[in-house]
């Protein structure tokens, strides 16, 4: 885990920041970042075929084989409710197609001296997709200079036409809708083999910080750990760093 202010680069909380772990859908916050600095049409159709179904962990998809949607909703999709058949699509249809793509992302993952990241697919289903929380924190830092990634990963809410049936789609973090939290960009993730993650940028206690949370156990774990920190960082700015999130005081309130 890691917690620091991004405009300081003060580390207010570490734990492990250097160890590389597996990080789910973590992984479609630079699926973003390429699709973004590709420049690519964002209004240009892509259609879901048979190539983006999951066969490697069977998830489950709305996005019915055939649907149609904008690269700029397949991106909305992807980042707010970590859809995985439209995150392969932007893949797919990247220039030199997939492994193009996967070769743009290890090559973004190095210029931004990523030097513990490695991405095998744009999903994050792949446990062979890893990197640090040190790592992610540079990986939000460059993903919130684009103002679209900002705003479809803080969308609570967004509705497609799938088979011409309008579709509710919302997002994988519940802290998105919080009041007490202004968060200007976040991502989840879960497989298996990368428990449960979360990298997230918020304001709190006149500081914008940058989380990162790798390898939570449990359903609300990482939501546990954010609002510990979030408390923590609201009362006790000052408090010496402790070794461990659990370990964080609870709020006196």
């Amino acid at each position: 885990a890691l917690v620091l202010d991004s405009e300081t680069n003060e580390v207010l909380f570490s734990k492990n920041p250097q160890a590389v772990l597996p990080i789910a859908s973590i992984t479609k916050l630079m699926t973003a970042v390429v699709v973004a600095e590709s420049k690519l049409p964002l209004n240009e159709p892509l259609t879901i075929t048979e190539d983006d179904i999951d066969t490697e962990k069977n998830s489950r998809s709305r996005l019915r084989v055939g649907t149609t949607l904008s690269r700029e909703e397949m991106l909305h999709l992807a980042l707010m409710a970590s859809e995985n058949r439209a995150a392969h699509a932007l893949g797919r249809a990247y220039p030199g197609g997939l492994d193009a793509f996967v070769g743009a992302m290890n090559h973004k993952a190095r210029e931004l001296g990523m030097n513990n990241t490695h991405y095998v697919e744009p999903t994050g289903l792949s446990s062979r997709n890893q990197s640090s929380a040190h790592d992610l924190a540079i990986l939000v830092k460059a993903a919130q200079e684009h103002p679209v990634i900002r705003q479809f990963s803080t969308s609570p809410e967004f509705e497609v036409e799938v088979g011409n049936r309008p579709t509710q789609f919302r997002t994988t973090n519940a802290l998105v809708r919080s009041p007490a939290w202004d968060i200007a960009l976040q991502k989840t993730g879960y497989i298996t083999e990368a428990g449960r993650c979360l990298v997230m940028q918020a304001r709190m206690a006149g500081r914008q910080l940058i989380m990162v949370f790798l390898d939570s156990t449990g359903k609300y774990s990482r939501i546990g750990d954010a609002e510990r920190v979030r408390r923590w960082i609201s009362e006790l700015p000052v408090a010496p760093v402790p070794a461990d999130v659990a370990a964080l005081p609870k709020p006196t309130s």
